[in-house]
């Protein structure tokens, strides 16, 4: 379809076949989710310089009580949406109408302000800082240095076009005395919102007066902003309503097809990705032709407040509304006032102090967080099912997960759809990932004794995820910087030895005085005190950084390490296996392929190694897909990976956290998704899917060994990472609680070794009624300034 022609060729396309492609573009673009926001209205002013003929909220300084809302009543609507889980706040307005009014003048001037531009910098500012919603603002035309005033406080805004023909100004038009609504005015506006980097609501007024070929001029002048910035976000198909008391209330309401032609015009026009809305309020009984026209969003729906430019027209019920997207075969979801492209692009799109503030209610895929669950505070136990909603999965996801229990590798976009899944879709695969592990590894669920030993806190590396080596140092929680000697590396050993242990996992900072021969010297340390412990120790970091200290190849230090003792190694500074991410995370660490070239040398050696993932930070589920694949095709050629463990994020005391750089961690679903989506996505190469206790808690691994876990990793006796980024569950899961913890799950347990056999059973008997820690001895880093 041709730009020049398109006018020619949407007329001579019959209705169903441009129904048809334009929903199958949508369910390109989007699948079967549909989107809301839930947001709360504030209508600063009802007072407007413009006067439409079809509108009724703005109104004359004669017929209100009071010019603006005052900051107090401002606040007051806020926190009712607040309370009823609104994340975004519409602040509504008419156009500048200080430049008509004296009422208005004078308002501005008693509430201490120059404009109402300025006014509402100042209240969505409030809004923001008092109550996080996001505010989303329509104050109608907007001049360069207006956007720049409004875009610290507000992550998007809006203007509708309305419509580019300009006879709709002139005398007898809609229009026609409205100096705000010429066509070119507010395509400057929508312009000067692409300049500044504004993510931009805008659409069109239909039924108003003007022809299928204007409607049509009006979304290709739209379309030819978003080619030059890249700025719009949605596009908002309106029909018009005959109000009372009004110039046209007897005027027709354009007929229903007009509405859905046009809609499936707009979809032709800006194709699968834009995101296209028609008012459901405006729409009653007739949402699934509008669903099959090819929207995919309703717009913002309130529980709260009416909606002030159609009080006529009451926002649908949520239930509702969710109920009649889901006969018409979609899903509703909530968004976020500012969509999750514009999120994802964040440093392009948004000002950097509203980082914060959307992250903070953003999920992985940008869309909104709908749980308060965190990884490794105990006050938060998740939903108490996990994300039910009635129905059957949708048939794109049980073709996703019947081909993967197949084996059948998936690709990047199939493994994201299994990551989108919500309500039914949700728990089919967490069904599907629980009798897949059922099925490959039975009802036992397996746990080492063993004990973690992090030698030290001190690292020359700036990861900025990382509150071990750079946290708040709070003594109850990271302490102060510390280096063990070898003499307490060998006690610990010892004592973990005697209570039953099996492994010691040895990982820390990377020291500035460390060198490939520290690393071999610890693998001695722990052999010569236990010969028979097994040493599970240093990341792929730490062997690279070995390695070059002593300017020798990754596979000779992995094999002079393994002559030392070393026995497997963590797949842990994996973080994410995607180097886009990994420059925001770590910099300055080893890169993807240098994970995996050390990973690939450690299993030629027949040195086996865990595979990790740390995830809900600032990654999006497409990340995760990359780094699932990257792990699979690596396990299909070595088969050198004895576990996957997905690591959380736990955010309290994470400096990119603190800074308002990143998510608070992943939300319940998607913990509880990527343990399934990992045990479908890597079948048949990977056995074991591992849950960390010490970042879940009881009730969290619980849900996880129904979602296809199958192991709990090890009792650790000391973990110093995950409290120091502020989990609070605890350093120790002795082999009773870890039994007590499995037999709550329906399971019997089995105490294995670091390869999944069975552990020595002296040592089992040994770990049963184990004698308590003795205090840990960490040598402060002061009386450690000659060795660094």
């Amino acid at each position: 379809m041709t730009r020049t022609g398109i006018p020619q060729q949407l007329s001579k396309l019959p209705m169903r076949a441009l129904l048809d492609t334009a929903s199958g573009l949508r369910d390109q673009g989007w699948g079967h989710q549909i989107s809301y926001s839930r947001k709360v209205f504030i209508p600063l002013t009802e007072l407007c310089r413009d006067v439409c003929h079809y509108c009724t909220y703005a109104k004359t300084p004669r017929r209100i009580a009071q010019p603006y809302l005052n900051p107090d009543q401002v606040l007051k609507i806020a926190r009712a949406g607040q309370l009823q889980g609104c994340k975004e706040a519409l602040f509504t307005l008419g156009d500048k109408p200080e430049l008509r009014y004296s009422a208005a003048r004078d308002a501005l001037a008693e509430l201490g302000y120059a404009s109402t531009v300025e006014y509402l910098a100042a209240m969505a500012k409030r809004v923001l800082d008092e109550t996080g919603l996001l505010p989303h603002l329509n104050p109608g035309v907007l001049d360069p240095d207006d956007y720049r005033l409004l875009r610290p406080v507000a992550p998007s805004m809006g203007i509708m076009l309305e419509s580019s023909a300009q006879r709709l100004c002139e005398r007898g038009g809609p229009h026609f005395g409205s100096p705000d609504k010429l066509p070119q005015v507010r395509l400057n506006a929508i312009a000067n919102a692409g300049k500044a980097r504004i993510p931009l609501t805008t659409g069109i007024l239909i039924g108003i007066g003007e022809t299928r070929e204007e409607r049509l001029e009006s979304l290709l002048a739209i379309e030819a902003q978003h080619q030059l910035y890249g700025h719009i976000q949605e596009i908002i198909i309106q029909n018009f309503v005959p109000k009372a008391d009004t110039q046209m209330r007897d005027a027709p309401e354009p007929a229903f097809e007009e509405l859905l032609w046009t809609i499936a015009s707009a979809r032709l026009i800006f194709g699968p990705e834009m995101s296209i809305q028609v008012p459901p309020n405006l729409n009653a009984g007739r949402l699934e032709q509008l669903l099959a026209a090819g929207i995919n969003d309703w717009g913002g729906v309130s529980p709260v407040t009416p909606d002030h430019v159609n009080p006529e027209s009451p926002w649908p019920e949520l239930e509702r509304l969710t109920a009649e997207t889901a006969a018409a075969g979609f899903q509703l979801v909530e968004r976020l006032t500012v969509y999750p492209k514009f999120i994802d692009e964040r440093e392009t799109w948004l000002d950097k102090t509203l980082f914060r503030p959307v992250l903070k209610h953003a999920d992985a895929c940008g869309m909104a967080r709908n749980d308060h669950w965190s990884a490794g505070d105990q006050r938060q136990t998740g939903p108490a099912a996990k994300d039910g909603a009635a129905g059957a999965a949708h048939s794109r996801i049980r073709d996703l997960t019947a081909k993967a229990r197949q084996g059948e590798r998936l690709s990047e976009a199939e493994i994201n759809v299994l990551f989108s899944a919500r309500d039914a879709d949700f728990e089919h695969v967490c069904e599907a990932a629980n009798e897949l592990r059922q099925e490959v590894v039975g009802d036992t669920v397996t746990y080492a004794v063993n004990r973690n030993i992090n030698y030290t806190n001190m690292c020359t590396y700036r990861c900025r995820f990382c509150a071990f080596s750079r946290g708040k140092a709070h003594q109850d929680l990271r302490g102060e910087p510390y280096l063990l000697d070898m003499d307490e590396i060998a006690r610990r050993t010892v004592e973990a030895w005697e209570r039953g242990a099996t492994e010691v996992c040895l990982q820390g900072g990377i020291h500035p005085s460390f060198t490939g021969n520290t690393y071999l010297e610890i693998c001695r340390t722990v052999k010569a005190a236990v010969p028979n412990m097994h040493v599970h120790a240093f990341s792929a970091l730490e062997i690279t950084h070995g390695a070059a200290t002593l300017n020798i190849g990754i596979s000779e230090f992995l094999a002079m390490l393994k002559v030392a003792g070393l026995g497997t190694l963590p797949g842990t500074a994996a973080e994410i296996l995607d180097d886009q991410v990994r420059a925001r995370l770590c910099a300055d660490k080893i890169n993807t392929q240098q994970w995996v070239d050390v990973m690939r040398a450690a299993h030629e050696l027949e040195l086996r190694t865990t595979s990790t993932i740390m995830f809900g930070h600032v990654e999006t589920p497409l990340s995760w897909a990359k780094h699932l694949l990257i792990l699979r095709d690596l396990q299909a050629d070595t088969g050198g990976f004895t576990e996957f463990v997905p690591l959380p994020f736990v955010h309290m005391e994470a400096p990119m956290f603190l800074k308002g750089e990143a998510r608070p961690g992943p939300t319940y679903r998607e913990m509880l998704l990527m343990h399934a989506v990992a045990r479908l996505t890597l079948h048949p190469h990977f056995e074991n899917i591992q849950t960390s206790w010490v970042k879940l808690g009881e009730a969290g691994t619980l849900a996880c060994l129904n979602a296809g876990a199958n192991d709990l990793g090890g009792t650790l006796m000391n973990e110093s990472i995950s409290r120091a980024a502020g989990a609070s569950y605890g350093q120790e899961l002795p082999p009773e609680e870890m039994d007590k913890l499995i037999g709550l799950a329906g399971r019997q347990s089995r105490v294995r070794n670091t390869l999944y056999g069975n552990a020595n059973p002296d040592q089992v008997k040994r770990a049963y009624g184990a004698a308590p820690l003795q205090p840990l001895v960490n040598r402060p880093a002061r009386e450690l300034k000659a060795a660094s």
